[in-house]
């Protein structure tokens, strides 16, 4: 197998999941390792033994089986392999894995919420596991380490991770979908996990659809939004994208070949004959919608009798969490519908499904694909279904026909194949006759399509790409940390403040020195802030100016006792230090009368927006408007104002949740050109956190130090991660400079 090299420089790689790629078994107080079964082991084995890997994972044995002797025995083994196990107890393993992993998150990620089961038993587990696969990854990792954390069961391990690791580079990937915001917010813990998520430096799904979901409820729920799939966290940049998770295509159509893979083809057509072969494997699960496709083959039968003793449907039913009770449930009543298809339609000598409730070995599961004429999978929903593509690539002839669910990741990439709705019958019957009946030559050119694009985008690709993503994020993060006012800058500033005798302080309000997190919208400063603010403005060599988005009458109410120059709207209004407000320039406001309506209708269409009307400005708000829908009408919005005001000295400006009309010629920029102006400046500190800061920034000269609050493309020199932060570096500036 060709396998493409990772073009980053990972010194180690640490495979973190929930089974290990090995699994013990105890049989007779005697100890035996075999492979795991699974698409995560399996399809991450090739890439795992071609590069520097550890894997960490519980080792499928509870650790209450095993005595003190034989556990050191497993780890010791284990470590040979490059793995590292982490043991849980039976209780464990039934609260954790059985409980809040497939009670709780596997059917409501799923869309089977009926299914869910929401215990606060099992979501302690879950979180105590969690806790458990960390201990081990910071025992083991080191710094320069890649951390590659696999799937549902370990949502919150990034996080807990990046708390014990802050500099390590961690990678999420999740291996089922991602359900919508609609589904997602039925969780009672849906904060925990998301937050837990969002710890990795990239998070990866299958899909695009899975990918806007998390987004979506990362924004609905956290208030985080995004910019072209990435997300500021604190000082982070977190980038979330698509991968659709490939196979190792040289292994399943190299092993048609194999002697023992054609000693089964020559077996099964042997007792099939020449009737027509349909395959339907999968995992005994309500989500593949095995029930589903089995009425719907009877509704074949019964609507295309000529076909009858001439084609064969094989189900190879993998038994799944058996221990759960849905699970034994529907065992029951797949087995009672293959009876009932039997009896109806069979006939001495052919049976129309032959039923197999069995794992199989790979050599007889390549033999099954490639016998077949048809491979029929119609999940009710899936994150990729590797099976589809396992079937397309031992189709070495080029014949055969692939039915898939449109509701299956790999439906997105395989749109060759008859694309159908799973819960439509009639649907999927119509499909399995148009599959029997399809001419050779068009089986052929549709199966080359999909194996071209199998073999070119195979499952070492995928964790080529997945590895160079999360290190390109890694640099940006990198990138934007050599403009962080570390401890050695923000010394520099602060004797650069105590040896300086004629200071120039510009600073924003909203966003800089108060949070809206922290409080309320349209609550005043706290009296720590005051209490800053005022020590400040009292020093005889500070020129303190505050300037704010905010009207006049609010910063007067607010701010006008500091002693501090004010600049109200952007520099619309400016206010001198002992001095009456005034205009920075005689501005025209007759523009309002005709936006206003504008702006009206779209609060009209946009619950939970509002205008806000300034001396030279209005505002539209959508704050607490619904997230997406605020996204679309701001766009439109802005559209419709733009072509209102091409000729007119307006502008339009896009900030933290609002859109705003005002003269292009205010900005914070011009205003402080009446401060900058002085020449006896010696030290000069800006601050701002939006958009309306890069004006002010720009016009600073190269000596003044100016930083942004948060992290995103900025004419700041510096960055710092929160309004907090900025605080102390306020309180630092009015210590004396011994204490430094």
């Amino acid at each position: 197998m060709k396998l493409f090299p990772i073009q980053s420089k990972i010194s180690l790689m640490f495979i973190v999941s929930n089974r290990l790629p090995i699994n013990v078994i105890k049989i007779s107080d005697k100890l035996s390792y075999c492979p795991s079964v699974g698409g995560l082991a399996t399809g991450l084995a090739s890439f795992s033994s071609a590069y520097k890997s550890q894997w960490i994972g519980w080792p499928g044995i509870a650790d209450d089986e095993i005595t003190k002797r034989q556990k050191q025995q497993i780890i010791h083994d284990l470590h040979q392999k490059n793995c590292f196990p982490v043991f849980l107890s039976r209780q464990e393993v039934e609260d954790f894995y059985e409980g809040f992993c497939n009670k709780t998150i596997w059917p409501l990620f799923h869309y089977f919420p009926l299914y869910t089961v929401y215990e606060d038993s099992f979501w302690q587990a879950y979180k105590r596991i969690n806790h458990y696969f960390c201990d081990i990854i910071v025992q083991t990792a080191k710094p320069d380490d890649c951390i590659w954390i696999h799937d549902y069961q370990l949502m919150l391990l990034p996080e807990l991770v990046r708390k014990k690791l802050p500099h390590a580079k961690i990678g999420f990937f999740l291996h089922i979908p991602f359900p919508s915001f609609e589904l997602f917010r039925i969780l009672p813990w849906r904060e925990e996990i998301l937050h837990g998520l969002l710890g990795a430096d990239l998070i990866g799904f299958h899909t695009y659809d899975y990918v806007r979901h998390f987004l979506s409820s990362a924004c609905r729920i956290l208030g985080l939004d995004h910019s072209m799939g990435s997300l500021t966290i604190a000082n982070r940049i977190v980038k979330v994208d698509a991968f659709p998770m490939g196979i190792d295509y040289e292994r399943y159509s190299g092993a048609v070949h194999k002697p023992k893979v054609q000693k089964n083809l020559t077996a099964i057509r042997k007792k099939v004959g020449d009737r027509k072969i349909i395959v339907s494997i999968d995992r005994l699960d309500y989500t593949k919608g095995i029930v589903q496709r089995l009425e719907a083959f009877r509704l074949f039968l019964r609507d295309n009798p000529r076909y009858k003793e001439k084609v064969t449907l094989i189900l190879l039913a993998v038994p799944s969490r058996t221990g759960v009770d849905d699970y034994q449930a529907l065992r029951q009543q797949l087995e009672g519908l293959v009876g009932r298809i039997n009896g109806e339609h069979g006939t001495i000598g052919w049976v129309p499904v032959w039923y197999l409730y069995r794992a199989v070995p790979f050599e007889k599961l390549i033999s099954l694909y490639h016998v077949a004429d048809v491979a029929l999978i119609t999940p009710l929903r899936d994150g990729m279904n590797l099976i589809a593509k396992e079937f397309i690539a031992t189709k070495t002839d080029g014949t055969g026909v692939l039915i898939l669910s449109e509701m299956a990741g790999a439906a997105s990439e395989l749109g060759e194949a008859i694309i159908i709705n799973a819960n439509d019958k009639e649907s999927v019957a119509h499909a399995i006759k148009q599959a029997l009946e399809m001419p050779l030559d068009e089986q052929i050119q549709r199966n080359h399509f999909m194996q071209q694009r199998l073999s070119r985008y195979n499952v070492t690709r995928w964790a080529h790409d997945f590895i160079d993503m999360l290190t390109e994020v890694k640099k940006v993060q990198q990138r934007i940390s050599v403009h962080k006012l570390t401890a050695p800058r923000l010394k520099k500033l602060t004797l650069d403040y105590h040896q300086s005798e004629n200071r120039l302080l510009l600073l924003d309000y909203d966003g800089t020195l108060v949070s809206f997190a922290d409080r309320p919208e349209r609550a005043g400063p706290d009296n720590e802030l005051l209490t800053l603010l005022e020590q400040l403005a009292h020093d005889r060599r500070n020129n303190l100016v505050i300037i704010s988005g905010r009207d006049k009458n609010t910063l007067e109410h607010w701010l006008g006792s500091l002693g501090a120059s004010l600049i109200a709207e952007h520099g619309a209004w400016i206010r001198e230090k002992n001095h009456p407000w005034k205009v920075i320039e005689l501005l025209q406001d007759d523009w309002k009368a005709t936006i206003r309506p504008i702006l009206e209708l779209y609060s009209d269409r946009t619950p939970g927006s509002a205008i806000e009307e300034k001396n030279f400005s209005l505002v539209w708000h959508f704050r607490r408007s619904d997230p997406e829908l605020a996204y679309i009408r701001s766009q439109e919005l802005k559209d419709t104002i733009l072509n209102f005001t091409t000729n007119l000295n307006i502008g339009v400006y896009e900030g933290s949740k609002i859109i705003e009309v005002k003269n292009i010629h205010i900005n914070k920029g011009r205003a402080a050109q009446i401060w900058l102006a002085n020449q006896n400046l010696d030290f000069i500190l800006a601050a701002g956190d939006d958009y309306t800061d890069e004006d002010l920034f720009s016009a600073l000269p190269n000596s003044a130090y100016s930083i942004k609050i948060g992290y995103s493309i900025s004419h700041a020199k510096f960055n710092l991660d929160s309004v907090q932060d900025f605080r102390l570096l306020l309180q630092n500036l009015i210590n004396k400079p011994e204490n430094f």
